[in-house]
């Protein structure tokens, strides 16, 4: 029998820290420097808890960068499952420039938390790369974009999303910059006609 790592929440336990997870998420995308009393008295919880669940405002903001990074990878696959890959990519495209966009005092947070540990990884990174290489293989068998694109390539060509101002129209200039890679992406595709 393999020793245990974590032992499992009272259901009361998770919902607290799911509750934490939620406020800060939504704080945090607001402000960078969301305080951890705000977070706490707004989840309904005392400090003790959210100290209990997260011992400092690094453990937090990870947990929250890893856990929405995890849900924009895990929609590749369930996109691919209901609807066509050039559609599931394109959708999965849309759904990366909110998590860019909305989220920028999320990242802000991120850079913060990640500078205070002294780390040089990028949280997550491996998790949207793995999405991509997935989304990317699936339209080449299917035919639907150019065969001599690469997970790099794809990367580079969305990579302008990063530069548009969250704080104007960026849900027009995304879906139109987006676009224009999507279009680029189907010219020379051997299932187009």
């Amino acid at each position: 029998m393999e020793p245990k790592n974590e032992i499992p929440q009272r259901s009361d336990a998770q919902r607290n820290r799911e509750r934490i997870l939620e406020v800060a998420l939504t704080e945090l995308s607001l402000f960078a420097d969301a305080p951890l009393s705000l977070i706490a008295k707004k989840a309904g919880v005392g400090q003790g808890t959210m100290y209990r669940n997260f011992p400092n405002r690094e453990a937090l903001v990870l947990e929250v960068h890893h856990r929405e990074v995890r849900h924009l990878a895990d929609s590749a696959p369930q996109l691919l499952m209901s609807r066509k890959p050039d559609e599931a990519l394109r959708e999965w495209m849309s759904r990366l420039a909110y998590f860019a966009m909305a989220r920028a005092g999320l990242a802000d947070a991120l850079r913060q938390a990640i500078s205070a540990t002294g780390s040089p990884a990028k949280p997550g990174y491996s998790l949207v790369v793995d999405a991509i290489k997935l989304l990317i293989n699936t339209n080449h068998e299917a035919g639907t974009i150019r065969p001599d694109v690469n997970t790099d390539d794809f990367i580079l060509a969305i990579a302008g999303i990063w530069q548009i101002d969250n704080h104007g129209d960026w849900r027009a200039q995304s879906g139109r910059l987006l676009d224009l890679v999507m279009d680029g992406l189907r010219v020379g595709a051997p299932g187009t006609p």
